[in-house]
């Protein structure tokens, strides 16, 4: 799972409606719309600068400049690799390329970088390398398979990473010589999913992940040598608690490991493996919250560790040495991720965003000051273009929590108009993907035109089984519990209906992914509450959906949803999916899909489709001949937002001749 943006990226304003003497706006050759009306191309200029916001990644320091770094961002159609020389200067585009780039790894001790790209949202990540000067990158993979998690070595001269190349299933561990194209081998074959995550100081192992499921994982170090394992974080005995363990780095000197763990806890707290004893020493152990990231040091006398505290980032810096905490940073309320020390230095640079700001590059130096013991201010480095846009206006969400059918307390985000309104306003639930993901209250985007310009009310709740609330909240979603995170939305429906402000026979609900799932479960089980429904790359099937995802997921999410091999599970799971309950759906629907999905099929989306026109209902549906899980191409959401918009005002704002 990742942290990614929103599949339903916006839901965006129309002006006017489409006339017989109004232009409209073409179809793009990338995309196949079927039972979508014109869109007239007042759309265009309606949304043009909201469509225009734009978001910058922090990617890593470059070691060879003083103080410099790379990052992400668009200024086409897609993002590519920039170099930033300083705070606020100018971003030098390094790479350009008609398909996104989806991370950089600056390469020790040389002028070049790593980066990461696929090819129409098929996710067979390959590995590129360039030099920070310019020219042509250099393919280091094989062009076809999936590679993940390359990670350097200290001296810059060996990268290891993760692929499926040898069966297309099992991601084994590879290790070569970029400057040695005869050097490359298989480390190590393995079963499962394996993810290179750090190489220790001398360069002779790596630490590596192994993912069973979001609630189970095992830290390995592996020789480089003879790709001999030594198992840190062995399996429990059978009856005991399975433990989730991630991102492993090595201490400075080479004699311990940091992970985070959830061991004998509800959360995931960082902590530190001796080497020699084997003993664990947990660092944070008063936050009753999730680490979500952390860094180390160079000189190994600091560690930063990033917490999720109700869905907000708090940075925390304690001694490596005493496991105190220190100096911590205060930088604005938000989301902060890419945490990263810049090398010889205590300086931290990352990525921050919130509702009143886009994705930007910052720093903060945590040395502290004489005198008074306070870290450095905050740096910005980058400052994004937001389409003319006064961020300042856009709405913070409040926080609520309500009670589920069960008495179990959910939370959830509401974004209400800071405007006034004559009468009860319309309501979008959005429902996350995962499902072990969480809504986090950061920038929103495209989506502010929704609450600004439209006046809808906006939800979106953390139900059952999302990340962040614990282990035990994250399991209750688990096998044959996947009816209850539906109910979940069903009490939401009924806070919703108890709130003055809010019209109950004005909502919608909408998803991506597994929320896609969602929208389509709501859609059948309460559809005489809702009057729409959007479905963004969304399972509509359990059984098909577990037969056809790639090989390398299949059973990551067998261990989430159940195994359609086991006669009952796939009875309960042929149950629950929605097409098998694509009867119930009586009110119009929106489908949009990837053709290229390698997670969940353009067949699910295909067999929703067939199914719900059986029914008589508007069914909209929009597929991106050239994406994947998401429309990651800026032509291709444009379209997308702006039919989601006539959709939305077509059957949830209800205006006249909306969508004729």
């Amino acid at each position: 799972m990742h942290r990614a943006a929103p599949f339903f990226v916006a839901v965006l304003a129309l002006g006017t409606f489409a006339t017989a003497q109004e232009p409209t706006i073409p179809v793009p050759e990338t995309i196949r719309a079927e039972g979508v009306p014109a869109i007239p191309r007042s759309i265009a200029s309606a949304l043009n600068r909201y469509q225009n916001i734009r978001t910058a990644t922090f990617q890593g320091w470059d070691e060879d400049k003083p103080r410099a770094v790379y990052i992400t961002t668009r200024f086409a159609d897609t993002m590519q690799v920039h170099h930033v020389a300083a705070p606020g200067a100018a971003r030098r585009q390094l790479t350009f390329l008609p398909e996104r780039v989806l991370g950089a790894s600056p390469r020790p001790r040389r002028d070049q970088f790593l980066f990461t790209m696929d090819e129409g949202g098929a996710e067979n990540y390959q590995l590129f390398l360039q030099d920070r000067a310019g020219g042509e990158p250099v393919r280091l993979s094989d062009g076809k398979s999936r590679h993940a998690s390359p990670k350097w070595s200290p001296s810059g001269e060996l990268l290891a990473w993760s692929s499926n190349a040898r069966n297309g299933k099992d991601m084994d561990l590879y290790v070569a010589s970029p400057a040695d194209p005869a050097f490359r081998r298989l480390l190590k074959e393995v079963s499962g999913q394996w993810t290179v995550a750090d190489w220790s100081p001398d360069g002779k192992r790596v630490a590596v992940e192994e993912a069973v499921s979001i609630n189970e994982s095992y830290v390995h170090l592996v020789d480089v040598a003879t790709g001999a394992v030594e198992t840190i974080t062995p399996r429990p005995a059978a009856d005991a608690p399975k433990v989730a363990v991630g991102g492993p780095r090595w201490s400075k000197d080479g004699k311990a490991i940091f992970y985070t763990s959830d061991k004998g806890n509800e959360s995931r707290r960082l902590a530190r493996y001796d080497l020699e004893t084997g003993a664990e020493t947990w660092l944070t152990q008063g936050v009753p919250w999730d680490v979500e990231e952390f860094d180390l040091s160079d000189d190994g006398m600091r560690v930063v560790a990033v917490t999720n505290e109700d869905g907000q980032s708090v940075p925390h810096v304690y001694q490596t040495a005493t496991g105190a905490e220190i100096g911590n940073p205060s930088p604005p309320v938000g989301r902060l991720s890419g945490v990263e020390f810049r090398p010889d230095a205590h300086e931290i640079g990352f990525t921050l965003d919130s509702a009143q700001a886009s994705s930007d590059v910052f720093s903060i130096d945590l040395a502290q000051r004489p005198g008074n013991g306070a870290v450095g201010p905050l740096e910005r480095w980058t400052e994004s273009e937001t389409g003319g846009l006064d961020v300042s206006t856009f709405v913070s969400p409040e926080l609520i929590h309500y009670r589920s059918f069960d008495g179990k307390t959910i939370p959830a985000f509401v974004y209400r108009p800071a405007a006034k309104s004559a009468g009860p306003r319309p309501v979008l639930i959005q429902i996350h993907g995962g499902p072990e993901a969480q809504f986090r209250p950061g920038f929103m985007g495209r989506l502010n035109y929704l609450i600004n310009e439209l006046g809808i009310v906006l939800i979106e709740p953390n139900v059952r089984g999302s990340d962040g609330y614990g282990k035990s909240y994250l399991k209750l979603d688990d096998g044959f519990l996947r009816e209850d995170p539906v109910k979940d939305v069903g009490s939401l429906l009924d806070w919703v209906a108890s709130q003055p402000d809010l019209d109950k026979s004005r909502v919608a609900v909408a998803g991506g992914s597994y929320g896609g799932f969602m929208s389509l479960a709501v859609q059948t089980t309460y559809n005489d509450r809702i009057k729409c429904g959007i479905d963004v790359v969304g399972i509509s099937n359990f059984v098909t959906f577990l037969q056809n995802t790639q090989g390398y997921r299949r059973d990551l999410r067998r261990a989430e949803y159940g195994d359609e091999r086991d006669p009952k599970m796939r009875e309960f799971l042929e149950r629950v999916s929605p097409l098998k309950n694509a009867d119930k759906i009586k009110t119009p629907i929106l489908v949009v899909q990837g053709a290229n999905d390698p997670r969940v099929p353009l067949s699910e989306s295909e067999q929703l489709v067939a199914a719900v026109k059986k029914n008589g209902v508007p069914v909209w549906y929009v597929v991106g001949k050239n994406e994947g899980h998401g429309f990651a191409k800026k032509s291709n959401q444009d379209y997308q937002q702006a039919v989601e918009v006539l959709f939305l005002k077509s059957f949830l704002l209800g205006e006249p001749g909306a969508g004729k």
